[in-house]
């Protein structure tokens, strides 16, 4: 059995429980990876982030930041998130509980040879220019060149067959549920239960602006971007530029991620946004 390891960069208490971890798991006989910035901090072989697809289980150790990190290289792959104390709403295992819950999640697999997980949708942006970006769990953001007072650009969004709304603005924006705590909540959207399947279109900064809108996770939608220098379509957090005018698509993945171990209580998790 594979099990990755992605702690948070620069966490001494994430680096000290991957360590931890690796020395527990590989006397029963488990195959460890670490990411290659885990790697650096705990003195051991690293491996590409992206080649934890190729295992059965990946812990992801700190905050949510560090959970996406890690499933952009998981794939389809289950992830157990450790919680150290950020708003952790990908994250439901205490530090404390960690060792015991990966252990038991690995003595399910040799049982069962399978990591029993919940999905999570994840989105997908493509362009006229033949370019897509990497799958993001939590959002998709189309945005002019520089956002602020004179900047931004002109943006159409088609639902669909139908606009929904066009004019000048910073940007749009596309969340999952699970991303609804995320830039969509900074934004001024609403919050999602993340068993709703819906995704919320909510734009930035908007001249004119619309309401956030909820629509069914299986809809089309296209970003019609112009009138700006270039235009910048992220992906969780990464960022590729494209030129404009450019008719951004976003679409669920063919492959949902997948979440293992027990299930964050998502109304205490709101709490800790006070």
């Amino acid at each position: 059995m594979h099990v990755g390891i992605v702690a948070q960069r620069g966490n001494d208490r994430a680096a000290d429980l991957a360590s931890r971890l690796r020395e527990t798991l590989e006397a029963e006989d488990v195959d460890i990876w670490v990411d290659e910035s885990t790697a650096e901090q705990i003195d051991a072989p690293g491996v590409d982030v992206d080649q934890m697809t190729e295992c059965n289980l990946v812990v992801s150790i700190g905050g949510d930041g560090t959970f996406l990190f890690a499933a952009r290289g998981a794939g389809s792959t289950p992830i157990l998130g450790v919680n150290l104390g950020e708003v952790g709403f990908l994250n439901a295992v205490r530090p404390d509980e960690a060792v015991e819950e990966v252990r038991s999640e690995v003595a399910t697999y040799r049982e069962t040879g399978a990591i029993p997980s919940r999905k999570a949708p994840r989105l997908v942006a493509s362009g006229d220019g033949d370019w897509s970006t990497h799958p993001a769990l939590n959002e998709i953001s189309v945005q002019g060149a520089q956002r602020g007072h004179g900047q931004g650009g002109e943006f159409e969004i088609r639902v669909g067959d139908t606009t929904y709304d066009a004019g000048h603005a910073d940007g749009v924006l596309v969340s999952t549920p699970t991303g609804s705590t995320a830039y969509n909540l900074s934004e001024g959207g609403p919050l999602v239960n993340p068993d709703v399947g819906g995704l919320v279109i909510n734009q930035m900064c908007a001249t004119d602006p619309m309401p956030p809108l909820v629509v069914d996770l299986d809809e089309d939608i296209e970003i019609h971007v112009s009138e700006t220098p270039h235009a910048v379509v992220s992906s969780d957090a990464t960022h590729k530029q494209v030129a404009v005018p450019e008719t951004v698509s976003v679409s669920l993945t063919p492959e949902p991620a997948r979440i293992a171990g027990p299930s964050a209580d998502f109304y205490k998790a709101l709490e800790k946004l006070d």
